[in-house]
Order: structure tokens, then C-alpha cells, then sequence
């Protein structure tokens, strides 16, 4: 039995998480391999999937009682940009250019079951319009990476080409 925040193998990752996946590919249309890819490197492989909180999507809300307060990194050009709780602040260079890391807990959502997780999962870009542009490609695991990180998709100004490495271990464990 798997459980949340349990470290797998990315074998195991795959096989696990794989029906799942492919369940919401066929709802949504989006890649199986870019959603796993998502996953293992959001969750680090599940080892950090508190409330099955496989993609790091946040809880805007904080108060419905469907969301957890984490800590998390994020990444900002920003010397005072704003979350939730600001845990501290590091100027960093990343790809050349001066950004900062911020320490910080902020909201996140939790499900029952990873079936849920990748159904909200898919939904959340079928409802955001500003990864209209993703969903044109969806079907394409780089492309579709590529899209959701020019949307914004995350903070981390390396994460489609993190993406597109995890992805390729996810092919070879299918």
C-alpha cells in the first residue's frame, strides 16, 4: 500500500501513479507523461505529498477546509513580493539573472485519493485561462511543459527543462 509523503523509486512512482494519469489524459487531453512528470517533481517523487498534494497547486482561499499551510520555496524577481508568511529572503542568481528565493508557507490543496488529486489536477488548467495557450498542445508532453512554464505555471525559472528531464525518466519507467 502507498501511502502520501512515502519516497518511491521512480518505477514505482510510475506504475503507481500511471492509471491515474492516463485517466485524466482521457478527460482532458493533457499528456499522462507531462502530468507524472509534474507530480514526481512536485512531490519529489511522492515524498512530499502531504493530503495526496502531488503538483503543488495552491489553495487561494485558505478557509473551505479543502487546503493545507505548507512550507514551500518560490522564486520572484521580486525583493518584496507578497505570500502568505514570509519565512526569509535570498538573492540568488539563476540562469544569469538576479532573483529571489523566498522561504514562505502558503496554502495548498489536499485530496482523498490520487484520483482526485489528477482529476483536479487536469481541471485546474481547463479552468485557468491563461494556459489556453497549453491546452493548443496538450497532447504534447515537451510542448505542453514548455507552455505551462511561459504561463507561469511555477516560480522556478528552471522547471521546464527540470520537467523535461523527469519526464524522460518516466518514459523509461513505463
Amino acid at each position: 500500500m502507498i501511502l502520501p509523503n512515502q519516497k518511491l523509486t521512480p518505477k514505482d512512482f510510475t506504475q503507481f501513479f500511471l492509471p491515474f494519469a492516463k485517466e485524466a489524459q482521457t478527460i482532458t487531453g493533457i499528456d499522462a507523461i507531462a502530468m507524472l512528470a509534474q507530480g514526481a517533481w512536485e512531490s519529489g517523487w511522492n515524498a512530499a505529498s502531504p493530503g495526496w498534494m502531488l503538483f503543488g497547486v495552491k489553495d487561494t482561499d485558505g478557509i473551505n477546509g479543502n487546503e493545507q499551510l505548507l512550507t514551500t520555496t518560490e522564486y520572484s524577481r521580486s525583493a518584496s513580493a507578497s505570500f502568505p508568511n514570509i519565512i526569509s529572503v535570498t538573492p540568488v542568481i539563476r540562469n544569469g539573472q538576479k532573483w529571489f528565493k523566498y522561504k514562505i508557507k502558503d496554502y495548498f490543496r489536499k485530496y482523498n485519493t490520487p484520483a482526485e488529486c489528477f482529476a483536479d489536477h487536469g481541471n485546474f488548467f481547463l479552468r485557468n485561462a491563461r494556459y489556453k495557450n497549453a491546452l493548443l498542445v496538450s497532447g504534447d508532453c515537451d510542448k505542453f511543459i514548455d507552455a505551462i512554464a511561459a504561463a507561469g505555471y511555477a516560480t522556478d525559472p528552471n522547471y521546464s527543462t527540470n520537467l523535461k528531464k523527469i519526464a524522460d525518466t518516466i518514459r523509461k519507467n513505463i
